[in-house]
């Protein structure tokens, strides 16, 4: 009886493949089961109670499902673009510093190294409306007379979440941009110095879209950071008050884990998901176009 033989490479590949399997696909496969499902986390039996495409239908004419992805994307707009604007600056001032630009370099990753929870519990407590420092600052200053509630105004409370985001993922674009500054070959500047062009002239038709690339890959990858923006939403407001703050994760944690319908919530994720791709081919094929337009190719 003749053994399967397992080719070298495939071998080397199994352990992977299996654990892969197990955290990865079975997972994936049993909550886009789940979609099409009652599922209930509160009835286990009811996973096998088939559906359709009813949770979809549901979940795209839900008002409260709508309203976050809204939310959702006036965070991913507002974050985004002043990111990209500080981290433009950011990157400009650090590339003129002529000495300790290693140790500002490394400065400029702090905040990415903090965990989401941490940045949210810390930002909770810097806009507390009692012992918040922001308040204590701005009554020692004389600024204001009465305790500004930051996370319980539904308006402050999205302006403190989009702050927090910016000061967490500023750096990612600071260091893309740093790279793409570096990454500048120096005859067009000089051609552009040569020509008369001024300091303006020339960031505006010869530095910004050599750096255009690395800007539309940094909007890439935080696009997907912030489409499923969780944790410190999570933590500094739980999505309230009243919802004014809810985000596509946020409802679709509760959803699952506080009204147990898990089912329903994996439809809105999956849904999450196809919009998050979209903003991302969006982002990429705004990349290839820019690399185009330098000559680089696709």
């Amino acid at each position: 009886m003749n053994r399967l033989k397992l080719p070298p490479w495939l071998v080397l590949l199994l352990p992977a493949i299996i654990i892969l399997s197990a955290v990865v696909l079975i997972p994936l496969v049993l909550s886009l089961y789940s979609s099409f499902t009652s599922y209930r986390l509160t009835r286990p039996d009811s996973i096998f109670n088939w559906v359709g495409f009813f949770n979809y239908e549901k979940a795209l004419t839900d008002v409260k499902f709508w309203a976050a992805f809204g939310r959702t994307v006036l965070l991913l707009t507002v974050a985004l673009n002043l990111e990209m604007l500080l981290g433009l600056g950011l990157a400009l001032m650090v590339s003129k510093v002529t000495q300790g630009q290693r140790l500002l370099r490394t400065m400029m990753m702090f905040p990415m190294m903090f965990s989401p929870i941490l940045v949210g519990f810390q930002f909770k407590f810097i806009f507390n409306d009692n012992v918040g420092l922001v308040n204590n600052a701005l009554q020692s200053l004389g600024l204001t007379d009465r305790a500004i509630p930051w996370l319980v105004d539904g308006h402050l409370a999205m302006f403190s979440i989009i702050f927090a985001e910016i000061w967490t993922a500023t750096s990612v674009f600071g260091i893309l941009i740093l790279a793409g500054l570096y990454a500048i070959p120096r005859d067009p500047l000089e051609a552009a110095k040569v020509d008369g062009c001024t300091a303006w002239q020339s960031f505006r038709y010869v530095t910004l879209p050599f750096l255009m690339p690395f800007i539309y890959i940094a909007m890439a990858i935080r696009s997907l950071d912030v489409a499923r923006a969780y944790d410190i939403v999570q933590i500094m407001t739980n999505g309230g008050p009243a919802r004014r703050t809810e985000l596509l994760w946020t409802l679709i944690g509760r959803t699952g884990y506080v009204d147990a319908r898990m089912g329903y919530a994996n439809a809105m994720g999956y849904i999450s998901i196809f919009l998050a791709i979209f903003f991302t081919i969006y982002f990429f094929k705004k990349l290839t176009q820019s690399r185009k337009e330098l000559g680089m190719g696709a």
